[in-house]
């Protein structure tokens, strides 16, 4: 019989700790992976449109997105709301995309553009427009737009 102060036990206890503790170590170091993939956050855009997008065009923001090295459902993911020609949605779509809250806002339009200003001072608006930004009042000036728009 082994006395629980034998130099046998110790050794025993001794080399069941270390077991324990590489068994420890090295689930943790297979796990790691894993829970740094669930914390790591993923970046939502909301794209806000007065019409509805084609294919091509979505794939197009996808691509440039890609291009940039944000891969939507990776490190990306795009809340697409479209107000399907009726503009007076938009500010309900704008104010849903910021209340989720998106990391920045992409619209194609003015009227899109406009509707995101409103919706908020914060949240980053990149617009597309053929238009003078200054004129339609989502920029204050070329030199210093100051906001949260900017254009393309």
């Amino acid at each position: 019989m082994i006395r629980p102060s034998s130099p046998l036990t110790m050794l025993l206890s001794r080399h069941t700790r270390r077991r324990a503790f590489i068994t420890l170590l090295g689930g943790a170091a297979a796990a790691w992976p894993l829970a740094a993939r669930a914390q790591q956050s993923m970046a939502l855009v909301g794209l806000l449109t007065g019409v509805d997008l084609d294919d091509q065009r979505i794939e197009e923001i996808r691509q440039s997105l890609k291009d940039t090295g944000y891969v939507e459902g990776r490190n990306v993911a795009i809340k697409y709301r479209s107000a399907g020609g009726r503009l007076d949605r938009l500010p309900a779509l704008a104010a849903e995309l910021v209340a989720d809250p998106v990391s920045v806002i992409l619209t194609a339009a003015p009227p899109a553009a406009l509707a995101a200003k409103a919706a908020t001072g914060t949240i980053p608006i990149i617009f597309v427009t053929g238009a003078d930004p200054v004129d339609l009042g989502l920029v204050s000036s070329f030199n210093r737009p100051g906001g949260q728009c900017h254009g393309d």
